[in-house]
């Protein structure tokens, strides 16, 4: 179930009494405006309401708070800023947890979860669908691609991209960063099939030229022919953790790096799904797969 607290709620002195004691109430507000500490503020007093109604919240995730007592079901609470979901396997238990946050915050309950953060909840049986179609075609809009042939591949094969050694352009500069962070938001949320070609265009972010720029382009093209492609997550699954890596070997013809890929699956869907070039030159093919394999099994041991 999903609550979005709302912005004006910041800007509303009376709002804030909703937050606790007067004190801390008097506090948060003067930190809320126009102070560089407005957020920490603002992320202290959520977290300590949320401690208040018995959530504890993960250290490896800053943003997820998790509930559980004795006899009753665990909920999960996700935070982003302003934006809420509390889920669970009972219901009801949801519901009872939800009255009392909206009690301290002023809230809009927007009911059953279909997005959350731009990317589009979709239920089908025991399976969980998460795509970024709404997204994805607006940034065909913005970067003026409506009517853009598709094609087969994320970059054209065997492409890697050079440093410009021409002084930055501003509006180049400007066009690039706005395409590529656009992309990477995508790359990040729900397509893992264009990690590569994000992440290596990113290394020149600095100082893009048109070439880069094209590329950056052309990943759209790419995504327009895949725009339905989503993430699936199997609630009947038993498959449990699943992890796959692999490398090449000194594929950048500049810096003589080898790639390093490789991706996590829970409940047949993927949860984890990096690719960057290795820290060292590798002498063999081998010694490639052995990095890659270490930074595999790191993330995996993590997890």
């Amino acid at each position: 179930m999903a609550s979005s607290t709302k912005r004006s709620t910041w800007n509303n002195p009376k709002g804030l009494l909703f937050l606790g004691k007067s004190a801390k109430c008097s506090a948060f507000g003067h930190a809320l405006y126009g102070l560089k500490q407005a957020g920490l503020a603002w992320w202290h007093t959520l977290d300590e309401s949320l401690k208040e109604l018995g959530f504890e919240r993960l250290k490896s995730e800053a943003g997820i708070f998790f509930y559980k007592k004795k006899g009753t079901n665990i909920v999960i609470g996700i935070i982003y800023v302003d934006n809420a979901l509390f889920c669970g396997p009972n219901k009801a238990v949801v519901d009872a947890i939800k009255v009392q946050f909206m009690c301290k915050w002023e809230c809009r309950d927007l009911g059953e979860p279909n997005e959350f953060l731009r990317m589009r909840i979709t239920r089908k049986g025991c399976a969980i669908h998460l795509d970024q179609c709404m997204y994805l075609q607006k940034v065909v809009e913005r970067c003026g691609m409506l009517n853009a042939k598709s094609t087969s591949t994320p970059l054209p094969a065997g492409y890697y991209a050079t440093k410009n050694t021409e002084p930055v352009d501003a509006d180049l500069s400007s066009c690039f960063h706005m395409v590529i962070g656009s992309l990477l938001y995508l790359m990040l949320g729900t397509r893992p099939n264009i990690a590569f070609a994000v992440t290596h265009l990113l290394h020149h972010a600095m100082n893009p030229s048109q070439d880069h720029l094209n590329k950056a382009l052309y990943i759209c093209h790419y995504l327009i022919g895949t725009s339905t492609y989503s993430l699936v997550y199997n609630g009947g699954s038993s498959a449990g953790l699943i992890a796959r890596m692999d490398s090449d070997w000194g594929s950048d013809p500049t810096s003589h790096l080898s790639q390093t890929g490789f991706y996590l699956k829970l409940a047949d869907g993927l949860i984890s799904w990096p690719s960057c070039a290795q820290k060292t030159i590798a002498y063999s093919s081998t010694e490639a797969e052995y990095m890659a394999l270490s930074d595999c099994t790191r993330q995996v041991t993590w997890i």
